[in-house]
């Protein structure tokens, strides 16, 4: 089959984020289909934006063609990137005709987190009537723009992606839901039930088996922690509010355990704020190290004991989450130490782990020192749990065939 995947912020190992749309469309093409990924030339989640001359000037990585339409560059959430939506989306829908002409595609996914490229990909099904129509929902908008950045329901910028999700609802084919407990959502917004499958993200197993070796400076340091016997508890990503960072400060400088330490692996908004907390009380049990390539972070989990995996209670994880650093967590072979309120659990569902109540300092510090007093054989049983999960549910090879099936 010919796929078209249209996701504006679609990357690559060498780009960066987003990545999955790359591992299902390698996987894809390792069972026979032809992949073309329609992207933004420019994307605030890539480390390196390609450059190109004109729209749909073409890329070949790995065997996926990617053609990128350019848009504006953008800082934030303002005016400059709901431009470079509208562009996207607009480009697209323009040239909807000559799109079904040259890619010829049976499947079209719309996949750009907010929702509307699905106009596009209902016009290029026109042009192209035996092509099936996918929509993939990443973030759940305009629920996250009301209930999490407080936007009013009647904000015209709202009510336009309103609009497109009971369009994507009503008349994509099928709808590809990464949140594994919306439907019910979607289904008052116009989708009928048997058109919804939830696909969360996933491992890509070949950055297991073949990392990148972690650099010196973080290798050193954390191996000196071990020789030590220090209890190694690690948060990596992106150090933004949205992952109850100071509450684990706060959870371990109550526990006073000189064995325990943390570090935090990346960069982020509030880095500089967390090491000032850091500062304030036992600053000898918390280190602060720089951002590594997704490629290290394989090695880099070998060399601790536990992962910190949490988000502030918020009421869109009543749809579900699928972090992908959980996953990443649950494949490392350690246990998990877990901090979010959403219907799907899966520390509780394959026990690999502890969780505990999200934003909750007295039952953080309790995960703790739960974790901390386990013996060496029963921290690695529920790592090795979560290490059999992920194999057995959720690598993209396994994902990818879930996905096919919606063909």
């Amino acid at each position: 089959m010919n796929i078209l995947y249209i996701n504006h912020y679609a990357g690559s190992p060498d780009m960066g984020m987003e990545f999955r749309p790359y591992h299902l469309s390698k996987e894809w093409i390792k069972m026979g289909h032809k992949v073309d990924i329609v992207a933004a030339d420019y994307s605030h989640l890539r480390i390196n934006n390609p450059t190109i001359r004109k729209d749909f000037d073409r890329s070949n990585i790995d065997g996926i063609n990617y053609y990128w339409i350019r848009t504006p560059k953008y800082k934030g959430n303002g005016l400059k990137r709901i431009q470079s939506m509208l562009q996207f989306a607009g480009k697209i829908y323009i040239k909807a005709k000559w799109i079904a002409k040259k890619f010829k595609p049976d499947v079209i996914i719309t996949s750009s987190t907010y929702p509307l490229d699905t106009y596009a990909g209902q016009r290029i099904r026109k042009y192209r009537n035996k092509a099936r129509l996918i929509h993939e929902i990443h973030d759940m908008w305009p629920a996250v723009l009301t209930e999490v950045n407080g936007m009013s329901k009647y904000h015209p910028f709202v009510v336009a992606m309103q609009l497109a999700e009971n369009s994507f609802c009503k008349h994509a084919d099928a709808v590809v839901s990464l949140p594994p407990c919306s439907k019910r959502y979607l289904i008052k917004h116009g989708m009928r039930e048997d058109k919804y499958i939830s696909i969360v993200n996933g491992i890509n197993t070949e950055d297991w088996e073949k990392p990148e070796k972690l650099n010196t400076s973080t290798h050193n340091i954390l191996k000196n922690l071990r020789n030590q016997n220090k209890f190694i508890i690690c948060f990596f990503g992106s150090m933004t509010n949205y992952y109850s960072l100071p509450e684990l400060i706060q959870a371990v400088q109550a526990l006073g355990n000189e064995n325990v330490v943390v570090a935090f692996v990346g960069d982020g908004s509030i880095k500089q704020e967390l090491e000032k907390q850091a500062n304030n009380r036992y600053p000898e049990l918390f280190f602060f190290l720089n951002k590594i390539p997704k490629k290290q972070i394989p090695e880099l989990l070998k060399m601790v004991d536990a992962l910190y995996v949490a988000g502030v209670k918020n009421s869109v994880f009543k749809y579900g989450i699928c972090m992908n650093k959980l996953f990443d967590s649950m494949m490392s072979g350690k246990p998990i130490l877990y901090a979010v309120d959403a219907p799907n659990n899966y520390i509780v569902k394959y026990n690999c782990g502890v969780s505990v109540a999200p934003g909750d300092v007295s039952s953080l510090k309790e995960g703790i020192n739960k974790l901390y007093r386990m013996s060496l054989e029963e921290r690695m049983e529920l790592g090795n749990n979560g290490h059999r999960a992920a194999i057995k549910y959720f690598t993209y090879e396994k994902l990818a065939k879930k996905f096919e099936k919606v063909f």
